[in-house]
């Protein structure tokens, strides 16, 4: 105990007459032995204390200052430290702008939030500023979005304003930029933003943050991360722009990581929820991009494609998401003689029969942009050109309307080379069909302005009837929803 009395503040405080009229005392940092004793009777020796720091200092988790109601003390004393919650708080107001004491609060309050049951927006709000202010500072950096995981995960985001909740992402994909190298603070953020609230719901630059995941994705070889990270780029490529898209998909190193997680599950024979989320953002990135349709030919993807389709036989969802995206290719005429292969041909007439409707119709969909460019670019051996036509006619025709939207589109102008008044009716057929069972898509029809294409079909002598009856009903749809 002798180290007490050599102690400068251990000396001042014991004399307990000093400086009656004190009201804060502040011994954060203070790294020399502090006895408890002499602090705690010197505190209720001065009724007018207001305010007690001790930060990193001896005392920070003695028992007497972590339930200060319990003891003699001043009414309403603030005390800042790291102890419990509310010492928490305080030092995270009080201390803004030290970093030193910032990480170490923040750090504890990540121990204490781990299994947080109930939402607190408090601890939210607090978390924010300071990460802010030190932006550059690793440390804070890395406690700081380990709070914000604990804070919004599962459901507690729920009770965040969206505005606070936009500035937490912002934030988080700084942290991102500004420490690209650093493992668990990238992991910490897509743990953040792996969230269907922030993804659906919340402004950010997704374009900024889909790039900044793919970055991740490529920098580390994580199950975990890699899961998070294609879930999120899944949802986040059907949210930027065509030109976005192109941007993102068309960088060689993204898309072959992202057939490099397919090829592994191929190898594997694993159909696993990597592997579906993978499947989607290479379906989304592909839309209405020519630019990434190149880049996954160039990168291998149709042979590979063509493999998933064999290796998960029968699996709908993946089925689905492969044709799908092989469809946006189909889309682009420059590409579709990539697509002109044998072995797809036989998958696809099989396919074309499936007992769910998704499956048939992107199928379909193929069959139909293949066969649109005319019998010369059909290169195909094993299926002649017309007996495809005849079972894409049959598919079509055994459709049931869908429940429930099957796919989200982003313009119909693919649609329009498919409903010229020459084209063969088969290939008109799949594509009135798709545009009639989109209802809410009537406005983006008229925009883009396919009611005059459906009228030529009506009005020209040689269009097969059941085109210019499916046609009609388009527009009377469109006259119903006030287009």
């Amino acid at each position: 105990m002798h180290l007490q009395h050599n102690c400068p503040v251990n000396e001042l405080l014991e004399n307990q007459n000093i400086l009656p009229e004190l009201v804060m005392l502040d011994v954060s940092g203070w790294r020399e032995f502090l006895s408890r004793h002499i602090l705690q009777q010197f505190i209720q020796t001065h009724p007018k204390f207001k305010f007690l720091g001790i930060v990193l200092c001896s005392v920070t988790f003695d028992p007497v200052f972590l339930n200060p109601d319990g003891v003699d003390y001043p009414q309403n004393l603030v005390i800042a430290g790291l102890g419990n919650t509310e010492q928490i708080k305080v030092t995270l107001r009080k201390y803004k702008e030290r970093s030193n004491y910032i990480q170490k609060a923040l750090y504890h309050l990540f121990q204490l939030t781990n299994n947080l049951g109930v939402s607190s927006p408090e601890f939210f709000y607090l978390v924010l500023p300071v990460m802010e202010t030190h932006s550059g500072k690793f440390g804070v950096q890395m406690a700081a979005t380990a709070c914000l995981y604990n804070l919004t995960r599962s459901a507690l985001s729920k009770n965040i304003h969206p505005r606070a909740l936009s500035k937490a992402v912002n934030l988080t994909l700084l942290a991102m930029e500004s420490f690209p190298g650093e493992f668990q603070l990238q992991k910490n953020s897509l743990l953040i933003l792996c969230n269907d609230r922030i993804l659906q719901e919340i402004h950010f630059d997704k374009f900024r943050c889909a790039k900044l995941v793919l970055d991740a994705l490529c920098q580390f070889n994580d199950i975990n991360m890699n899961r998070m990270a294609v879930a999120i780029c899944s949802i986040l490529a059907a949210k930027v722009s065509t030109e976005e898209t192109s941007e993102l998909g068309a960088k060689p190193a993204y898309m072959r990581k992202l057939l490099e997680m397919v090829q592994s599950r191929v190898d594997s024979k694993l159909s696993d929820i990597t592997l579906k989320f993978t499947l989607s953002a290479l379906w989304n990135l592909t839309d209405e991009s020519a630019a990434t349709c190149t880049v996954f030919l160039e990168q291998g993807g149709a042979i590979l494609f063509l493999n998933v389709l064999k290796t998960f036989k029968d699996d709908s969802a993946i089925e689905t998401k492969v044709l799908g995206l092989l469809n946006n290719i189909a889309e682009v005429m420059k590409l579709r003689h990539s697509l002109m292969l044998d072995s797809l041909m036989n998958e696809l007439h099989i396919l074309l029969k499936s007992g769910n409707i998704d499956v048939s119709y992107f199928a379909a969909g193929i069959v139909a942009h293949l066969a649109s460019d005319g019998e010369e670019q059909w290169t195909v051996s094993t299926h002649s050109r017309s007996k495809m036509l005849v079972e894409l006619k049959n598919a079509v025709s055994q459709w049931k309307v869908p429940d429930s939207e099957m796919v989200a589109y982003r313009s119909f102008k693919p649609f329009f080379p498919l409903l010229r008044v020459d084209m063969d009716y088969q290939v008109q057929l799949w594509a009135v069909w798709a545009i009639h069972h989109q209802k809410r898509y009537c406005q983006m029809l008229q925009d883009e302005s396919g009611h005059i294409l459906l009228k030529d079909l009506i009005n020209y002598e040689e269009s097969h009837p059941e085109i210019q009856h499916i046609s009609s009903q388009i527009l009377k749809t469109m006259d119903a929803n006030g287009v």
